[in-house]
């Protein structure tokens, strides 16, 4: 199964380019192929979709840190 990640930020989150760059390199160092899809997220929309957070990595459409705070973002 090809691996989807997602990761939602909201327009002010300054984690852009440390987090492309960390999810690149991890994928690099364990031989992993994935399409991995950067969004821009408004607390509206991250609410009526249970994003919890910016940024927030899904992994094949699930919260990586499932459990974590309200939805919304932060």
């Amino acid at each position: 199964m090809p691996i989807k990640i997602d990761i939602f930020m909201s327009e002010i989150c300054g984690s852009y380019y440390k987090l492309r760059e960390n999810v690149e390199r991890a994928l690099h160092e364990l031989g992993i192929e994935a399409e991995v899809n950067y969004e821009t997220i408004y607390y509206d929309d991250a609410v009526s979709r249970g994003i919890n957070g910016s940024p927030s990595l899904w992994i094949n459409g699930k919260d990586a840190f499932e459990g974590g705070n309200s939805p919304g973002l932060t």
